[in-house]
């Protein structure tokens, strides 16, 4: 008999847990779908800011530039994943809020101080990563591959830039989340090491396998040209060395905490 209680009490954490959890997890659905319906009103303006880079360029090239869609409904979808796009990084803010708010009922308070900047730096490292791309990056590149135009001539034909709305957002939100997510480097590593997954010490050993990994993930995440793969693969290798500090200085946190418990446990052995 008792064991069937305690096998009946074991189970009923576990659902309030998993009621928790879906409550978390709807009120961060219903905050997505808010603010897709919001985004997806103010669509052709928040678009607009992210041709704005290139609206500039092509401006101080001038003539009769624009862009194109080739298919009936694809300025109507672009509009769409410009509102689902916009809902995510304006939710995220709420969506980092709800998880805190799962997880801190069963942390220490320790673990709530060491989790509470993460959860802070987290949006803030990734809209560096956003503005670095769009700020930086854009101007650049986009200068690259207009550099590949041509006026033509008697026995060839001009070559001249005319992209698709939909082609130029999905390449401008790729970049966009790959520098953001490059940029989360440092939370990551210093999760990983506060959990005792790395060490700083090992990281520094690593440091020139780290290094390649930037480039090839560069080369994956970016277009073709050299100027956006190096623009993401120096900051992701600046933000590995930052890693490896914020590493070091969570494990000397540890250290000192640990020696602040065998203090403790030898003052209460005294006692």
């Amino acid at each position: 008999m008792s064991d069937h209680l305690d096998v009946d009490g074991s189970k009923a954490p576990l659902l309030e847990h998993l009621v928790e959890l879906r409550t978390r997890l709807g009120y961060s659905l219903a905050s997505v779908l808010v603010l897709f319906f919001v985004s997806y009103y103010f669509a052709p303006a928040i678009y607009n800011f992210l041709v704005q880079p290139l609206a500039d360029i092509l401006h101080t090239m001038g003539g009769n530039r624009r862009l194109i869609f080739t298919a009936l409904h694809e300025a109507f979808f672009t509009y769409v994943k410009v509102a689902f796009f916009s809902a995510l990084f304006f939710s995220f803010p709420f969506i980092a809020m709800q998880f805190w708010l799962f997880v801190a009922p069963g942390l220490y308070k320790k673990e709530k101080r060491a989790m509470l900047p993460f959860l802070v730096a987290t949006p803030i490292l990734f809209f560096m990563g956003g503005s670095l791309v769009y700020y930086y990056i854009f101007p650049l590149a986009w200068h690259f591959f207009l550099g590949f135009e041509s006026v033509g001539g008697p026995n060839s034909l001009p070559i001249q830039l005319e992209p698709k709305v939909d082609e130029y957002l999905s390449l401008v939100m790729r970049l966009i989340f790959a520098f953001g997510l490059c940029f989360e480097l440092p939370v990551l590593m210093t999760l990983l090491g506060r959990v005792g997954m790395v060490t700083a010490d090992g990281m520094r050993k690593r440091r020139r396998y780290a290094v390649v990994l930037a480039f090839v993930a560069a080369a994956v995440l970016t277009p073709p040209d050299v100027i956006s793969q190096i623009g993401l693969a120096l900051p992701t290798i600046l933000l590995y060395e930052i890693s490896i500090l914020s590493v070091a200085f969570v494990e000397r946190g540890r250290k000192k905490e640990a020696e602040e418990g065998s203090e403790d446990e030898d003052d209460n052995l005294d006692t």
